[in-house]
């Protein structure tokens, strides 16, 4: 029976499907419309969306287990209605085609973001609460939305389990992610400054790893944090000067004024036709919690995840 990956095109699903490949798994992809991070592998292609129920069914028949990544992924304040469509209708939909095609396990995947920071001098594990603010940003409420679906779907029968990644770096990046686009913009000389704090990253090659053993080990209902190392921004320019040569800019812009002058920066990269990556969302995350655990997974997982 296939193991079916929606969002293969991502980079968690460019790099889940490879592990998958390599094992030996008949694997089958659901795919909207970029296809590069499939191209030559020997998957079962399926066209389709997440809000398309019909596709979804088409999709799930006979699979023994769906990995369910396919997301909307936003550092903007006014993207609420995407960001529910995609991240929780889109979560219901595949809740249901999983059980009315009788799939035996589903992982989600959902993310730190998910998760209230608060407090930051607590460390974060599975018992923290999801966000549930309209002050939070749109992409944290909509993740946090999701999971609620997934449980709701275990009450009524469905084996689900959850993994919840840090900010992910690693190889087969190909859109790129809004952080890949941030290590091109420093090795391209193209971000004249930096911004005060960081993020806790992982590298999604030990993701992946995780979330397959979490599928055949996990009981039903089990979530897990799948998290890396606290790294500075200006510590991650540093390690992109010592790779490639191009001088770490020199600038740090430290968070409060990052926060006043965020908004025209957005608004200036719109324009221009760029994603804006300085946003009152990101910022708000590089000043979040930079204790993350993920003792759960490593007892019950043998989760470890290698040196940033």
């Amino acid at each position: 029976m296939p193991v079916v990956v929606t969002g293969a095109a991502g980079h968690v699903g460019a790099n889940l499907v490879r592990a998958l490949l390599d094992k030996g798994v008949p694997t089958r992809v659901l795919v909207h419309e970029d296809r590069r991070a499939i191209e030559g592998l020997d998957v079962d292609v399926r066209a389709g969306d997440i809000l398309d129920r019909e596709s979804l069914l088409a999709a799930f028949a006979g699979a023994d287990v769906v990995y369910h990544l396919a997301a909307g992924i936003s550092l903007l304040q006014s993207e609420w209605p995407l960001l529910e469509a995609v991240n929780v209708t889109g979560v219901r939909n595949v809740v249901e085609a999983c059980l009315h095609c009788g799939v035996r396990r589903l992982v989600h995947f959902s993310s730190i973001h998910a998760m209230m920071q608060e407090p930051l001098d607590i460390p974060i594990d599975e018992s923290r609460s999801p966000v549930d603010s309209s002050h939070c940003p749109p992409y944290d409420r909509s993740k946090a939305a999701g999971e609620r679906a997934v449980y709701e779907s275990i009450e009524r029968g469905l084996d689900a389990i959850i993994i919840s990644p840090t900010a992910v770096v690693g190889p087969h990046d190909y859109r790129p992610s809004h952080f890949g686009e941030a290590l091109l913009s420093l090795a391209n000389r193209k971000l004249p400054a930096l911004v005060a704090g960081g993020f806790d990253w992982v590298d999604v090659r030990d993701v992946v790893e995780g979330a397959m053993r979490a599928e055949g080990r996990a009981p039903t209902g089990a979530k897990y944090l799948l998290s890396g190392h606290w790294v500075s921004l200006r510590d991650l320019a540093n390690l992109v000067e010592k790779i490639t040569g191009v001088p770490t800019p020199g600038f740090v812009c430290p968070l409060s004024l990052a926060r006043f002058g965020a908004p025209f920066v957005s608004a200036y990269d719109r324009l221009a036709g760029k994603r804006p990556l300085y946003t009152s969302v990101s910022l708000r995350a590089l000043r979040g919690n930079r204790n993350i655990s993920h003792e759960r997974a490593t007892l019950e997982l043998g989760y470890s995840p290698r040196p940033f």
